[in-house]
């Protein structure tokens, strides 16, 4: 086993057991879009670390030797971009937002992509606010597949960027959480953002589903104050 405790062997089980029926060239598209999916976990890893050497005083200089790079290398990579307070759990929920994409062979990451990666972290508070409301992940799954675009014909490589409406979504769960008096963004504040963000497919979904921004917040703002008790006790 490697230091992750996981091997090439259970990448490929894995693969085969979701895909049995799968051709030998669905597969390399499939093995494709989860190796790229392994490249940005990799990479955000290595952001969160980075941070950290940061905020202990650590030198670009002194980062980027640690890396392997150079100092301007180092610091174009890993400079605070508009996801440096987001939780790991959001940041991951943005990765699988990606993959959606990916998969959908969109070559744009929409606010139905971010939703979609919401409820891929069934960790995150987002994930039970919304749940909690719908009482069924596949109510709000068959929702979003409704607006979701038609697929495209082929699945982009590299970098997919965000639609206007996604990065306002992004803006807007920053906004939420200093609203809030939050240090942090996690998936609480991307659902807050999608649906602030009142013209996007997502905000369309949510409120069909019946949330509104008002009581989306309080649910949120409660569900905070519950979890911070809970801590308090332990």
């Amino acid at each position: 086993m490697s230091p992750l405790d996981i091997s090439l062997a259970d990448l490929i089980t894995r693969l085969d057991e979701e895909l049995p029926h799968a051709d030998g060239l669905a597969r390399i598209s499939e093995a494709r879009l989860r190796a790229q999916t392994l490249s940005d976990l990799g990479d955000q890893l290595i952001d969160h670390y980075v941070s950290k050497a940061k905020q202990n005083g650590a030198s670009w200089t002194e980062i980027g030797d640690a890396i392997g790079v150079s100092k301007q290398a180092a610091q174009q990579r890993h400079a605070p971009g508009p996801f440096e307070r987001y939780t790991n759990l959001n940041r991951h929920s943005i990765v699988l937002a990606q993959e959606a994409a990916r998969t959908h062979k969109h070559g744009f990451i929409g606010t139905e992509h971010i939703l979609l990666g919401l409820l891929g972290e069934p960790r995150g508070l987002a994930y039970e606010v919304l749940i909690a409301k719908t009482e069924s992940e596949q109510r709000i799954r068959d929702a979003i597949a409704e607006a979701m675009p038609p697929a495209g014909e082929k699945a982009l490589r590299g970098h997919i960027a965000f639609r206007p409406e996604s990065k306002e979504a992004i803006e807007q769960a920053r906004r939420a959480s200093a609203d809030l008096g939050h240090d942090w963004v996690g998936t609480e504040h991307t659902l807050l953002g999608l649906i602030h963000t009142e013209e996007s497919p997502a905000a369309r979904i949510l409120r069909n589903l019946g949330f509104t921004p008002d009581e989306l917040r309080e649910t949120i703002k409660t569900e905070i104050t519950k979890r911070s008790a809970t801590r308090g006790k332990r």
